[in-house]
């Protein structure tokens, strides 16, 4: 299981990311655009993710993903049960919806980076 400081270490890391606290609820983002949130409990983690790839995810494991409220389903976003999350999950998760936040060169750079990091 992760926790809220898990990915808050995890997000630290990533280029132009901040942490927000909205109306009780931690939220991360890269200029406006929110790509993690949480909920005011701290067991659900909503992040960004593809549009038409959710249905079939929040199907394949519906244990540990659930689709997003109504008014959010216009939006590339889907939730998680923190509980059922591990760590390479969870960094999985929240690097991609990152991704879908930055430009291209920052997304680049931050692969680059990756890849000089590993042994």
């Amino acid at each position: 299981m992760v926790t809220v400081d898990d990915v808050r270490q995890f997000a630290r890391t990533l280029p132009r990311s901040s942490e927000h606290l909205i109306r009780d609820r931690v939220k991360f983002r890269v200029g406006k655009i929110v790509y993690v949130a949480f909920s005011r409990d701290e067991t659900l983690m909503g992040f960004g993710f593809p549009k038409e790839e959710r249905e079939a995810l929040v199907a394949a494991e519906p244990d540990k993903f659930l689709m997003p409220g109504e008014s959010d389903l216009r939006f590339n976003w889907v939730v998680a049960r923190m509980a059922a999350l591990d760590d390479a999950e969870m960094r999985e998760l929240v690097l991609e919806a990152w991704r879908m936040c930055v430009p291209k060169k920052v997304r680049l750079e931050q692969l680059l980076a990756a890849e000089r990091a590993r042994p």
